[in-house]
């Protein structure tokens, strides 16, 4: 049974195809054209990538900043609230030790 798996699988190798032989059949002054061409193409592509990676960074930390706002505006007791759920834990003080009990099965966790 032919499913779309396998016509796209199919064209790509045509393509594939088709462009080896167009590069195969190209002077070497058009080979480093259209490499130069594929260069400049891909350092632009990186460029936006970069652009947008920090645009995408600045506008998390800006979202964040304006959430926490808004939490501490409508719920003035979320703080101390996220900070007893999430906060950290004591440790016990030097020479001091955890008593752990035993669960069901027996073994201490």
């Amino acid at each position: 049974m032919v499913n779309n798996k396998h016509i796209a699988t199919f064209i790509m190798g045509a393509l594939a195809g088709l462009a080896a032989g167009k590069y195969a059949s190209m002077t070497p002054e058009e080979r480093e054209k259209m490499m130069n061409n594929l260069k400049e193409k891909a350092n632009g592509f990186k460029d936006e990538a970069v652009k947008a990676a920090d645009q995408a960074k600045d506008y998390f930390s800006e979202l964040a900043t304006k959430g926490t706002d808004t939490i501490k505006e409508h719920f003035p007791g979320a703080e101390k609230w996220m900070n007893d759920i999430f906060g950290a834990k004591e440790k016990p003080a030097e020479g001091e030790t955890i008593n752990v009990e035993p669960n069901e099965g027996g073994a201490n966790i």
